[in-house]
């Protein structure tokens, strides 16, 4: 801003020179002003990418990670409604009341009262689109367009059959901007080919974009075809086979995206982030759901060596996989800093070159943290699910479980000397637990008051 006004005052004296140095400002702007390109898996786990040495191999996300800055310590929400409403918010999910997956006939919605990213990024002249996954409102007039997206193509609700693109109970929930259509083929292609050619039949040249794609891979249920199933059929578990293939094809998807972004020669300017929503899922055993047509999964995604699956606040839920590539400003590497997904948007925002922040952003600008160089972050990590609350002040991590009829349960780990969480250190650094505890309980005493009356405290 002072340079802003040091300019103003240098070049006030003549009108013309003041067009002048506005318009240079402004195609400064222009150039200068990158494109994003979010990637969001569903449900895959710590386990479930080769460049973590999994046995399922996904070659075009290792490349990019190799080339960008792996987040090893990159915390989100135990489920999926939750992680996206604070990516898109830069808040915590619970100060808007969404604590899990909205789902059936839930009338819940992201609110819309905070300014989401896209809406910000809109005003800097950003063309905005999501593909894929939504799950933050399952009716059309809370659909994305109702939150800044000029273009949204994909589903409304959480999971979906993968060839009827219908959800569990049956519901419609496949559209395009708002309206629902029938269309043929595998999600997966479906959303891959919508984006190829979203990049391919635009111009960016006189406004830069923000594009999110948002797999439904490798969330249940799982319909592969032959082709990327008997790429492993060394898996004998026909459950964690089928997992396995849902990300190759993801991953080869993503590499066609790569290859229209190159072919556009709009690689060099373009952030490229990737990140799972939340951890994998255990299993996946169906009653009702879609009248009965698939069999159980008892052996999914995998996040070893973390603790746990998705919905609880244990490592293996809410520390997932993901990396950055922005080879302007963010050196190679892998980066044990902490950072976490309502951070996005106030950094994306300061990327974008926006003059202020909204004031309902609770994230902080992680431009400091994204380098291999060890840096303590700044504010605490909170994270609340509908089973358990955490709050996390490097190294230690404490976790909370509130029960109706019963006191609450409470574990403090040093995540860093025991990431698998086996040690409960209450007792044995009783001033860091009591630290702890009052930030959490401050946090918590924040969020939406209608889940605070409801639940126990």
């Amino acid at each position: 801003m002072l340079r802003l006004i040091a300019l103003a005052l240098l070049f006030g004296p003549t009108v013309s020179c003041q067009n002048s140095n506005k318009k240079t400002a402004e195609d400064q702007h222009q150039r200068e002003s990158p494109n994003f390109l979010i990637i969001i898996a569903d449900d895959a786990g710590w386990n479930d990418f080769s460049f973590h040495c999994s046995e399922i191999q996904t070659p075009t996300l290792d490349s990019l990670a190799n080339n960008g800055l792996i987040l090893n310590r990159f915390y989100t929400y135990p489920t999926c409604s939750p992680a996206r409403a604070s990516f898109l918010t830069g808040r915590p999910a619970s100060r808007m009341g969404i604590l899990a997956p909205i789902s059936d006939k839930s009338e819940l919605k992201l609110p819309d009262s905070i300014v989401t990213l896209p809406q910000a990024l809109k005003k800097l002249n950003y063309q905005t689109a999501l593909i894929g996954k939504w799950h933050l409102g399952l009716k059309p007039e809370n659909g994305p367009e109702a939150y800044g997206f000029d273009y949204s193509y994909g589903f409304l609700h959480c999971q979906l059959d993968q060839y009827a693109h219908t959800y569990k109970n049956g519901d419609s929930t496949w559209h395009r901007n708002g309206q629902f259509i029938d269309e043929k083929g595998h999600v997966t292609d479906l959303l891959t080919q919508e984006a190829v050619d979203y990049l391919a039949k635009r111009e960016f040249k006189n406004s830069p974009f923000y594009v999110q794609i948002a797999y439904s891979a490798p969330h249940i249920p799982l319909q592969e075809p032959e082709t990327w199933l008997s790429r492993y059929d060394t898996i004998k578990d026909s459950s964690r086979k089928a997992y396995a293939a849902a990300m190759s094809h993801m991953d080869a998807g993503i590499h066609k995206i790569l290859q229209a972004l190159k072919a556009k020669q709009l690689s060099n300017n373009t952030i490229i982030l990737f990140f799972s929503d939340n951890g994998a899922q255990e299993e996946w055993i169906p009653t009702s759901q879609y009248s009965g047509k698939f069999d159980p999964n008892y052996s999914l995604g995998s996040n070893k060596p973390l603790r746990d699956f998705k919905t609880t606040n244990y490592e293996g839920a809410i520390r997932v996989p993901a990396f950055i590539s922005y080879p302007k400003q963010i050196e190679s590497g892998a980066t044990n800093n902490v950072t976490t997904v309502i951070d996005w948007m106030p950094t994306f925002l300061n990327w974008a070159n926006a003059a202020t922040i909204p004031p309902s952003v609770e994230g902080e600008n992680i431009t400091y943290l994204l380098n291999p160089k060890k840096i303590n972050r700044v504010e605490p990590v909170y994270i609340r699910g509908h089973l358990q609350e955490s709050v996390i002040v490097y190294p230690f991590k404490l976790i909370r479980s509130r029960y109706k009829n019963s006191n609450p349960e409470y574990e403090l780990f040093n995540i860093e000397t025991d990431p698998t969480e086996v040690n409960n250190l209450v007792q044995e650094e009783k001033e860091k637990f009591q630290e702890l505890l009052q930030i959490l309980k401050m946090e918590f005493a924040k969020d939406s008051p209608a889940i605070n009356k409801e639940l126990p405290k």
